[in-house]
């Protein structure tokens, strides 16, 4: 009997000891340890408020749960703002991109345009300088004026071309016609007197270089306005981007994004990811507004792309530039030539001027030309040389490049305004969607798993069965994670904007599109990939079609010197773009 009564005691104390053991067990299984080396990892918050077991009795507004939970009200605020900071982080990397892409290329567009306008200012000056000394002293400020009104146009400041191709020829013709056309006959009052003002104030009038100021005002307002309008384009897409950068999230995402990233952690669930349907619901709810800007970004991008053709299509922008010597090298002539009747017509204009001794006119005169010898038969004896061919002008200008501060390339290849604007078309391109794309970027990688098992955001299912929504805000009605009650007044205003600047841009130049030269840049990288091949080289775009190849006179090896080499910079992004990064000037 004593030893059934012993048996029976060891019986119970080793069932004792059995459910120790298990709970003891169950205690260690449902431990916080991971909660808090992830909220440490993460630098969520103090790890103070993490508890090291799981409690029961948890009054929670998000992460809601039958059951222990690790977390706390402390913690979900936390988790609230981490989510809120890693998020906008995420969006400012992929909208960085973008960005840095416009206003790296904006810079090199705008580095290149003042260098093709400093090294036309050169061309013109030494022109006055070589052959038309007598007045190349004082016509020198008027050319420097006229290049800097060129250059604030192309910047995109509010003047007129037009107005200032004038005032430069209206400030010509008392040079041109008291040290050329009439070089013995003074202007009374000197060329800034009564009768130079004068000239000036009728110059429009008399027409003294015939069709040619009106020509260049035409070909410069065509060629420049484009890169006018090119430099407020790039300008404007860093203001979207930099609106984009600053978005702001409701509550209802915050909640969303909540639930999604960090609910799982209240039940030790550290390592589980979201499912891929369930992250597109909660960041398109999210991004509703960002997502609105999708229709006007496309068109801004489609005008961005024939804007650029029209900059660099048949080199006409460098064109345009360089041939602003020859408009005034036949304006010039114009006048002389017609000598006679112009000074007929300045007599009955502005009045006769009297004789006066040409010692005083100028240091180093020309030969003296009267009207008797200046007719439309004859040539002056000061008979200013013709053009010279594109091939001479490499020399000019490699002595001009001396001095300009370029930035070589890798391998000191100079690279010319239509391969920055062929590279800057093949990465612009591909991000044509952003918006719309935005979602998916921020799904893809490392936040979520299309595996076995994913995170619902109530429990850890196989797939997520829950209906996923389309982007915009009308699709997000029936978003079954995220409630969007109206639009972010931010970015409409921003949208309203995009839009009003895209109809501005149809409005400045309404022929936009229809120039046949435009196609001719192609879309893609070259056949070798290293975008550092040129027009010259024969290479072929791998978008659109082959880029034709010019021939001499259509001054390639020319232009080769006229640009900056950028170099290249940028990041992978996971699957939405292509492979290659895009490459962006500095």
């Amino acid at each position: 009997m004593f030893r059934a009564i012993c048996t029976r005691v060891n019986f119970c104390w080793i069932w004792l000891a059995v459910l120790f053991l298990l709970k003891v067990e169950d205690v260690g299984a449902y431990s916080c340890h991971e909660v808090k080396t992830a909220f440490q990892v993460r630098q969520i918050g103090p790890l103070k408020w993490v508890p090291e077991t799981p409690g029961t009795d948890v009054d929670l507004l998000v992460c809601k749960h039958q059951g222990p939970s690790c977390c706390t009200r402390k913690m979900e605020e936390s988790y609230q703002e981490a989510v809120r900071r890693e998020t906008l982080q995420n969006v400012r990397s992929y909208s960085f991109e973008l960005k840095y892409l416009i206003s790296g290329h904006a810079t090199a567009f705008q580095d290149t345009f003042q260098y093709l306008l400093s090294f036309s200012q050169g061309h013109l000056s030494s022109l006055l300088e070589d052959t038309y000394s007598p007045l190349s002293r004082e016509a020198l400020p008027h050319v420097n004026a006229l290049f800097s009104s060129l250059s604030l146009y192309i910047r995109g400041h509010n003047l007129s071309l037009e107005a200032a191709v004038a005032r430069f020829h209206d400030n010509l013709f008392p040079l041109v016609y008291g040290r050329l056309v009439n070089p013995g006959v003074g202007v009374q009052g000197g060329l800034s007197g009564e009768r130079g003002e004068c000239l000036r104030a009728t110059r429009q009038d008399v027409n003294p270089f015939g069709p040619h100021p009106e020509m260049l005002a035409q070909e410069l307002g065509r060629t420049l306005g484009a890169g006018r309008a090119l430099s407020l384009a790039l300008a404007e897409g860093t203001e979207v981007m930099n609106a984009t950068e600053h978005v702001s999230f409701t509550k209802e995402c915050l909640r969303g994004l909540t639930k999604m990233q960090y609910c799982s952690h209240c039940r030790g669930l550290t390592l589980i990811k979201p499912c891929v349907g369930y992250c597109l619901n909660v960041m398109r709810g999210c991004l509703a507004s960002v997502a609105e800007l999708d229709g006007p970004w496309r068109r801004y991008v489609a005008a961005l792309e024939e804007l650029t053709n029209a900059v660099a299509g048949q080199h006409s922008l460098e064109l345009a530039l360089l041939g602003v010597r020859g408009h005034v090298n036949e304006a010039i002539l114009h006048a002389q030539l017609h000598g006679p009747t112009l000074t007929a017509t300045v007599d009955k204009v502005c009045g006769r001027s009297a004789k006066e001794p040409r010692t005083s006119v100028h240091p180093d005169p020309a030969p003296e030309v009267t009207t008797s010898t200046v007719t439309s038969s004859t040539v002056p004896p000061s008979d200013p040389p013709s053009i010279p061919p594109p091939e001479q002008l490499m020399g000019q200008l490699a002595h001009l490049r001396s001095s300009f501060p370029l930035k070589p390339s890798k391998n000191d290849k100079p690279r010319s305004l239509k391969k920055i604007s062929r590279e800057f078309l093949s990465y612009i391109q591909r991000y044509k969607s952003f918006f719309a794309v935005l979602p998916e970027m921020l799904c893809e990688g490392e936040m979520v798993v299309d595996d076995f098992t994913c995170w619902s955001g109530d429990d850890v299912v196989e797939s997520y069965t829950g209906r996923v929504v389309g982007n915009g805000l009308q699709a997000q009605k029936q978003n079954p994670e995220v409630k969007v009650r109206s639009p972010n007044p931010e970015l409409a205003e921003v949208k309203e904007r995009l839009e009003r600047f895209n109809q501005e841009i149809q409005d400045m130049l309404p022929g936009l599109g229809q120039s046949e030269s435009w196609g001719e840049l192609g879309s893609g990288d070259t056949e070798d990939g290293s975008g550092d091949c040129d027009d010259e080289d024969g290479c072929q775009g791998s978008g659109t079609g082959t880029v034709r190849s010019f021939s001499a006179n259509t001054w390639p090896q020319l232009l080769r010197s006229l640009t900056l080499n950028p170099p290249t910079c940028g990041r992978q992004r996971n699957k939405v773009f292509s492979n290659n990064p895009p490459s962006v000037p500095h």
